[in-house]
């Protein structure tokens, strides 16, 4: 069976952003991905976790299954008065397409299910193709793609790779892929003191000496010095927090709040433990309570190369004309959940607007995208079919 028609990924890039789909409101959007993948004879499957709106898709039976992940959420416009141009009315000013999500990645959606109509237009591929898209990559990212992978991963459902459709180029389409993310551990230092008269001390326990000292400590330490393909890990302290309002009281608790961007050289689970260590050790001459809560948003992963980066580069190379640097640099994305289920690559338009004000992507790069993605879907099924 094949496609009645190709799909336009501008157009469609459009329909997604004139739904005001910030998380964690859908706003219709999963279903306008819905629809159009039907059109195309995809098995459409939403997945709804809490207030999330998710959608499985497949078209085909056997393998390889080639997997094309991302998010319909965005993050807030901001003051929308500084907008030059309604953020979700999805216009078209000069070259550029301007609306939140244009570049953060309802194109990279748009521009993957052309690139699969226009494949289906001309054949059955031999194998499947399949999207996993949510509506919580923004947010907490609880109930999006990390629920979806358990269920899927339950069921025995095999995704053999994937393409997660983030900005992922610097400053020209396809000069950067992404074959890897530092993992991001979250962690809250509470200090638990006595309050008191800021003239006897002695009858009180003051928390914040304490939460500063060990926080100064903390961000002196050179966790690594780089691992093979990544940047060093840093710890960054984010907040303190007394809420003292006034001058003349010794507070009872201090919190600070630190995020740590890791490599491979560390675990989450080891990171934590390194806090729980220092915390004590910060409390051990203290009367009072140190204690650390940690949350782990991701573990740091790698694609090594081989053969599946090699189909990605070639596919940029024959479209965009450039040799696209490897690189595991940048914040997180859903790709450290899905590489729990199969190798995973980012690839994408420039980043540069994204989250920004007048957020756009040039009408010629989306379709550009979108022809990339046509050459890696025929590269993908020579090389692995």
């Amino acid at each position: 069976m094949s496609a009645a028609k190709t799909i336009d990924p501008v157009e469609l890039t459009q329909a997604l952003i004139r739904r005001a789909s910030v998380t964690p409101a859908d706003a219709g959007a999963m279903d306008v991905v819905e629809r159009a993948l039907e059109g195309l004879g995809f098995a459409c499957r939403r997945m709804r976790f809490g207030e999330i709106e998710n959608l499985y898709a497949r078209r085909g039976t056997k393998g390889p299954n080639l997997c094309f992940a991302g998010h319909t959420d965005v993050v807030p416009v901001g003051e929308a008065a500084s907008w030059r141009e309604d953020p979700f009315a999805g216009r078209i000013v000069g070259d550029s397409l301007i609306g939140r999500g244009a570049v953060d990645m309802k194109s990279g959606i748009a521009a993957f299910i052309a690139a699969v109509s226009a494949r289906l237009a001309e054949g059955e591929p031999p194998g499947s193709i399949s999207f996993l898209i949510t509506g919580d990559e923004e947010g907490p990212a609880l109930d999006g793609t990390k629920k979806v992978v358990a269920a899927l991963a339950a069921e025995g459902e095999v995704i053999d790779h994937c393409i997660v459709g983030e900005p992922s180029s610097s400053a020209l389409l396809g000069d950067m892929i992404k074959v890897g993310r530092r993992g991001s551990i979250n962690a809250w230092i509470t200090v638990e003191g006595v309050q008191g008269h800021v003239a006897y001390p002695h009858r009180a326990a003051n928390p914040v000496p304490v939460l500063v000292d060990l926080l100064a400590r903390l961000q002196a330490v050179s966790l690594d010095e780089g691992y093979p393909e990544f940047q060093p890990s840093n710890l960054e302290v984010t907040d303190i927090t007394v809420g003292n309002p006034a001058h003349n009281v010794i507070p009872a608790k201090a919190v600070g709040r630190l995020n740590i961007r890791f490599n491979p050289a560390h675990t989450g689970m080891s990171l934590s433990r390194w806090l729980a260590e220092e915390a004590a050790a910060a409390g051990a001459a203290f009367a009072g309570v140190v204690s650390v809560e940690c949350i782990v948003s991701g573990e740091a992963f790698h694609t090594p190369p081989g053969p599946f980066t090699e189909v990605v580069a070639e596919a940029v190379r024959q479209v965009a004309g450039r040799d696209p640097e490897l690189s595991t640099t940048g914040g997180t994305s859903d790709a450290r959940f899905i590489r729990a289920l199969c190798p995973v690559i980012e690839l994408g338009l420039v980043g540069t607007t994204m989250h920004m004000v007048d957020e756009r992507a040039p009408v010629q790069e989306i379709r550009d995208l979108a022809q990339i993605y046509r050459a890696l879907i025929d590269r993908y099924f020579e090389r692995f079919a």
